[in-house]
Formats: C-alpha cells, sequence, structure tokens
C-alpha cells in the first residue's frame, strides 16, 4: 500500500511540473527547431558550395579526382551508379583535368571491396593502373575527404558523385582542407528516388554540418601514404 500511494504521489508531481498542455507545446517548439535545422542545412550545403559544380569540360584543372565508391554487386562489377561516376573520373584524367585518380570506398569486411572493383573496371577500360590510388576506409563521404587531405595528402581536387550529392561532397572535402570543385553524374534515373527519399537526404545535409562543426574522428585514419603522389608523378604508359 505505501508503494503505491508513492508511485501516486510521484505521478502527481510529475503531472503538476508538466501539465499536459506545457508538454504539447515543448513538443512543438523542439519539432520546429527540428525542421529549421534540417532545412537550414540543406539550404547552406547547397547555397554555399553550388558555385563549385563544374562539367568534364568547364573543370578547371587540379592535382586528383577523387571519384567517391558506391555499390558493388555480388557479382564484384560495379553498380550503374558507380560506373557512371567512374566514367566521369576516366574522362578527367584523359583530359588532362587531373593527374591520377583516388578512388575511395568501402572494404570493410573481406567479402565487400568497392576499390579494387573500381580499379578493376577503369584498367579494363585503358586507364593506366599507375595512375590510380587506393583508399579501402572510405566508409562515408566525410571519412573519404578527410583520408584523403590527412592520409594521402590531397590538396587540390575534383570530386566525382551523383549530382544531386555534389554540394555536401564539395562542402566536406573543402572543410576537411581540400581546394575542391566537382563533376556530377546526372546520367542516371534518380528523380524519383530523390523525391522518395527527401527526408534522407535531409538528414545527411545536417549530419555533413555536423560533421564540419565537431571533427569526428575518421573510422580509420592510419598513416600517411605516398600512393597518390607516386600516381601523380607515374608515367601514364607504365
Amino acid at each position: 500500500m505505501k508503494l503505491r500511494a508513492a508511485v501516486r504521489s510521484t505521478r502527481t508531481r510529475v503531472a503538476a511540473w508538466f501539465p499536459a498542455r506545457r508538454v504539447v507545446k515543448i513538443c512543438a517548439v523542439l519539432a520546429v527547431l527540428g525542421v529549421a535545422v534540417l532545412i537550414g542545412s540543406d539550404l547552406w550545403i547547397r547555397m554555399a558550395h553550388r558555385q563549385y559544380e563544374y562539367s568534364v569540360e568547364s573543370a578547371p584543372a587540379a592535382d586528383v579526382a577523387i571519384v567517391l565508391g558506391a555499390e558493388v554487386k555480388p557479382n564484384g562489377k560495379p553498380s550503374e551508379y558507380l560506373k557512371a561516376r567512374l566514367e566521369l573520373g576516366r574522362k578527367l584524367l584523359e583530359a588532362g583535368k587531373v593527374k591520377a585518380l583516388l578512388l575511395t570506398g568501402d572494404n570493410g569486411r573481406a567479402s565487400y571491396d568497392e576499390p579494387s572493383s573500381m580499379r578493376a573496371y577503369l584498367v579494363g577500360r585503358g586507364v593506366p593502373a599507375a595512375k590510380i590510388a587506393l583508399d579501402y576506409a572510405g566508409f562515408s563521404t566525410y571519412e573519404s575527404c578527410v583520408r584523403a587531405r590527412h592520409v594521402f595528402g590531397v590538396t587540390s581536387a575534383i570530386a566525382v558523385t551523383q549530382d544531386f550529392s555534389l554540394p555536401r561532397t564539395i562542402a566536406l572535402c573543402r572543410a576537411a582542407g581540400i581546394d575542391t570543385t566537382a563533376v556530377g553524374d546526372d546520367t542516371q534515373i534518380h528523380g524519383d528516388v530523390y523525391r522518395k527519399n527527401w527526408l534522407r537526404e535531409q538528414l545527411a545535409d545536417t549530419k555533413a554540418v555536423y560533421s564540419i562543426l565537431f571533427r569526428p574522428e575518421p573510422t580509420f585514419r592510419g598513416p600517411q601514404e605516398s600512393s597518390v603522389r607516386d600516381a601523380i608523378a607515374a608515367d601514364p604508359q607504365q
């Protein structure tokens, strides 16, 4: 009986401190703030960084093209989205816009290897293997950008991804200390996908802003590597 009385007393005090009307108001304010953060992050990402978007033909020259990884099929072949990115990287290299390619993606488990699949695709289409460097720990766009700067020493780059992800990629790479422009693929049908995943894109931009502000440590930073410098200096005939 004493326990029941204590529980009732506690409930009464809580109800007095937080009446239903006040709870509703607090929830409404938090909801409005949440929406404002989502939309505000997306607007800042897109408005502030769209100026750095180019085509292959108009892109200013840079040291490296950072080609972001994407899905690899169970047979080890790149998905159509990833193929489109790789083709842009190949065109940038062939046009002399960059001196090497840094292929960055997920190889977090032995059975899944985005960078190696990306390299095999490009080499199979005539790109010299010596002009390619691989980052096996690009588990996110943020981590790819941070590792490109601090592990591979990249200071000037053209980022390559799908067009709807360009502003976020530019923002993250520039925040990592890389003088970044970007070229985006627009050949893949994604309009309906983007609309259906609108909230996911808002959350991704909000996460990007969080990463820019708080600089979380990447999963694997690792020691510095010379593979990008070696690829830049390599003879394309090798």
